[in-house]
């Protein structure tokens, strides 16, 4: 008889590290539920990969996501592993910054980070052995010029899962923010960066081994803060 795979939901699935996530979490004898906005890209995903679901939704509209969250415990289960990689960023001068978009930001990057703790955090720890891994970037540890409608967003997000982790923490839910000091290598960014080696990059799925490995730590030995970033990086 097959041995059930466990469950694991990555929040946030697009053509980088989000799928790259899936694909580590699949390999490592999961099966993973996907979130994201684009219903008919994320369903292609689920087409190729195997022990993989898609559950379209949008986090800024916080009712649809509950009730997508929902779902996914009724259909897949109660997930062990959970991997926040949803974000929205907004670039421009602090002058012309859309204030509707810099609040959406917000809504996405750290109130639908408390939602998903909400939904799911509680049976998580009565479950035991879980994990909620968020990933962030080098925007939540500082400011910059025209990433006023960003790095706020993802410091906020970081500060939260700080809180979440000192009070979940102790009762056996892993929570930990993996910061992401890198450009990723994905085709939208080498576009932009023709001139760059190809160390300048991360690669997906390296940083998916490394939230696959974070999300695994044994209770003894278990990181908050953890800091990924080219060798050559300067930081």
């Amino acid at each position: 008889m097959a041995v059930e795979r466990p469950h694991c939901l990555v929040v946030g699935v697009g053509a980088g590290t989000g799928l790259a996530c899936v694909r580590r979490f699949v390999e490592g004898g999961y099966k993973v539920s996907m979130i994201a906005r684009h219903e008919e890209r994320l369903q292609s995903f689920a087409e190729e990969i195997e022990h993989s679901a898609a559950y379209a939704a949008d986090i800024a509209e916080l009712d649809g996501y509950r009730a997508a969250l929902r779902k996914i415990v009724t259909d897949q289960g109660l997930p062990k592993k959970v991997v926040y990689n949803a974000a929205l960023a907004t670039f421009a001068p602090y002058t012309e910054l859309d204030t509707d978009l810099f609040e959406r930001n917000f809504r996405v990057n750290a109130t639908g980070l408390l939602v998903t703790a909400q939904e799911l955090a509680p049976q998580m720890v009565a479950a035991g052995d879980g994990a909620l891994i968020v990933t962030g970037n080098t925007g939540a540890t500082r400011g910059t010029p025209r990433f006023v409608g960003f790095s706020p967003t993802k410091a906020s997000q970081r500060i939260l899962a700080e809180s979440l982790a000192r009070e979940l923490g102790p009762q056996g839910l892993h929570i930990a923010y993996v910061v992401i000091d890198a450009m990723i290598d994905m085709p939208m960014v080498r576009q932009r960066l023709t001139d760059k080696p190809d160390d300048f990059f991360a690669k997906p799925e390296d940083i998916a081994g490394e939230v696959f490995h974070t999300a695994h730590q044994p209770p003894s030995t278990r990181s908050f803060l953890v800091e990924i970033r080219p060798y050559a990086e300067p930081w």
